[in-house]
C-alpha cells in the first residue's frame, strides 16, 4: 500500500499526532493509499516555514526572470509526468482516464504563462506637487493560504500555486482528503525543479483541523479556496478575524442556453460534456439545459438517444466516459435529490438509479440522470446536487430565457448556443456569471479570469 507523508519546509514528514487517513479508490471501495493527517500542529508547522521562506529565504527577493526558470522546470517535470498523473488521479477521484489524461497534459501550460509574468511585474511613477519623487510597487503578499477540491485535485491547485510563486509568495495548500495524491505528487516534482525549501508545503488533512488552523493562523495574509458556498461562508468568517484577504471560487448550478437557430448537433454535444464531464461533480456543470420550445423535442430525441449509452465503468478503461461518485455520502445525496425531484413533480425521463452491473456493486457508481418538464423553482431547479443529473426547462424567448437563467443564487458559469452573433453577445452580457462560453463549454485558459456572483463567490 502507498503511504504518504506531509511537505513541511522541504522534508517529508508524519503527522505530528502520528494520524493518517485512508484514501479510497471511488470505484472499488476499497483503500489506495494511507496519507497523514495534518492537523493545527502541522499548519503552524507548516506556516512557520512558509513564513521563513518568505522573510529569510531567496525565493521573495529572486529576481522574476529565476522565478520563472524554476516554473517552467515544473512544467517541465509535469509533462514528463503527465500519464502517471492522469492514472494516479483517475484511482484517487475516479474520473475517467480519458478527462484526467486530457488535464494532466495542460496544468504545465500554467506554468509557463506564469512564468512569463514572473518578470513583468512593474509599479508606477505617479507625478506629484513639490520636488519629490512618488512610486508604487507591487510585492509579494506573504503567505498564501490555498484550501483545494477533490474533483479537479492538482488542475485547480495549479491555478493558485503558480500565479502565487510567480509573484514570491510563499504557499501552505491543504488538498482535499478525499483525493490528496496528485498534489502530492506534484510536491515531489516541485522539489525536483529546485524550488526552495519552504516555499510550498502540503498538508493534507480535514476542513474542521488543518482547514480552520489555516484560515485562522495570524501568520498566513490570504486564504484562496475552492469549494462549496457553505465552505466559502465559513472560511470567510474566520478569515475575518485576522482580515485576511480571501478569493473563493465556490458552488454553481450554469445555465446552458439553446436557441432554436443553434446547431443542434454540436449543442447536443456541448449539453452532454456540460452534464456529465467529471460525473457531474464539477462547480460551473451544466446542469440546467434551457432549450427553446421550437427545437425542445428534437432536440431531447438526440440527448436522451446519446446520454443513454454514456458508458459507465472503470474509470482506467479508455473506453469509459463515466467512472463512480467521489464517495458513499455523495452518492446518497444525489439519489436524494432524485427522490427530491420526482415528488417535486418533475419528469425523470433517463437514469436515476445505481447501475446494476455486478462489477460495478462495490463502487459509488450512479447513471446520466435527466429530468424534463422541469419548473425553475424546483429545488433540482435551485440547489447544487454535483451529480450526473441535468434538469432540462423550456423557454418561450430571450428575455424570458434570460430572466429564469439568472433566477438562481449562484453566478458562476454559463453558456449560450446561438447562430445569432449579436444574440450571442446580448445575452453573454446579461447573464450574471463569471464566465459565459457561447457555442461551447467548459474551455479554459491561464490567460482568462474566472470570476463569480452571487453565491459562486468571487474568483
Amino acid at each position: 500500500m502507498r503511504t504518504y507523508q506531509l511537505l513541511i519546509g522541504g522534508r517529508w514528514v508524519d503527522a505530528a499526532s502520528g494520524k493518517t487517513f485512508d484514501d479510497l479508490n471511488p470505484a472499488t471501495g476499497e483503500v489506495l493509499a494511507r496519507v497523514a493527517e495534518a492537523d493545527r500542529e502541522d499548519v503552524h508547522g507548516a506556516v512557520a516555514a512558509a513564513r521563513a521562506a518568505f522573510e529569510e529565504g531567496p525565493w521573495a527577493r529572486m529576481s522574476g526572470g529565476e522565478r520563472g526558470k524554476i516554473l517552467l522546470r515544473i512544467a517541465d517535470l509535469l509533462e514528463r509526468e503527465a500519464d502517471a498523473i492522469a492514472r494516479l488521479e483517475s484511482q484517487d477521484n475516479g474520473r475517467p482516464i480519458r478527462e484526467t489524461a486530457a488535464q494532466s497534459r495542460i496544468v504545465s501550460r500554467w506554468y509557463r504563462y506564469f512564468a512569463g509574468w514572473a518578470d513583468k511585474i512593474e509599479g508606477e511613477t505617479i507625478p506629484v506637487e513639490g520636488p519629490y519623487l512618488n512610486y508604487t510597487l507591487r510585492v509579494p503578499m506573504g503567505v498564501i493560504g490555498q484550501i483545494t477540491p477533490w474533483n479537479h485535485p492538482l488542475l485547480i491547485a495549479t491555478k493558485k500555486v503558480a500565479p502565487a510563486l510567480a509573484a514570491g509568495n510563499t504557499v501552505v495548500l491543504k488538498p482535499s482528503e478525499l483525493a490528496p495524491l496528485s498534489v502530492l505528487e506534484f510536491g515531489r516534482i516541485c522539489q525536483e525543479a529546485g524550488l526552495p525549501e519552504g516555499v510550498l508545503n502540503i498538508v493534507p488533512g480535514f476542513g474542521p483541523t488543518a482547514g480552520q488552523a489555516i484560515c485562522e493562523h495570524p501568520g498566513v495574509d490570504k486564504i484562496d479556496l475552492t469549494g462549496s458556498t457553505a465552505t466559502g461562508q465559513a472560511i470567510s468568517r474566520l478569515a475575518a478575524q485576522t482580515l485576511k484577504r480571501v478569493s473563493c471560487e465556490l458552488g454553481g448550478k450554469a445555465p446552458n442556453i439553446v436557441f432554436a437557430d443553434a446547431d443542434l448537433e454540436a449543442a447536443v454535444n456541448g449539453a452532454l460534456f456540460a452534464g456529465f464531464i467529471a460525473q457531474g461533480q464539477t462547480c460551473i456543470q451544466g446542469a440546467r439545459l434551457f432549450l427553446h420550445t421550437a427545437i425542445h423535442d428534437a432536440f431531447m430525441e438526440r440527448f436522451l438517444a446519446r446520454a443513454s449509452r454514456i458508458r459507465v465503468g472503470d474509470p482506467l478503461k479508455p473506453e469509459t466516459q463515466m467512472g463512480p461518485q467521489i464517495s458513499r455520502a455523495q452518492l446518497e445525496k444525489i439519489h436524494r435529490y432524485v427522490e427530491i425531484g420526482q415528488a417535486e413533480g418533475a419528469k425523470l425521463v433517463l437514469g436515476g438509479h445505481y447501475p446494476e452491473e455486478p462489477a460495478l456493486q462495490k463502487g459509488f457508481f450512479y447513471t446520466p440522470t435527466i429530468f424534463d418538464g422541469v419548473r425553475n423553482t424546483m429545488r433540482i431547479a435551485q440547489e447544487e446536487i454535483f451529480g450526473p443529473v441535468v434538469v432540462v426547462l423550456p423557454f418561450g424567448d430571450e428575455a424570458e430565457a434570460i430572466r429564469e437563467a439568472n433566477a438562481i443564487p449562484f453566478g458562476l458559469g454559463a453558456a449560450v448556443w446561438t447562430g445569432d452573433v449579436r444574440r450571442a453577445h446580448r445575452v453573454a452580457q446579461a447573464i450574471r456569471a463569471g464566465i459565459v462560453w457561447i457555442n461551447d463549454y467548459h474551455r479554459i485558459d491561464p490567460a482568462s479570469p474566472w470570476g463569480g456572483f452571487k453565491m459562486s463567490g468571487f474568483g
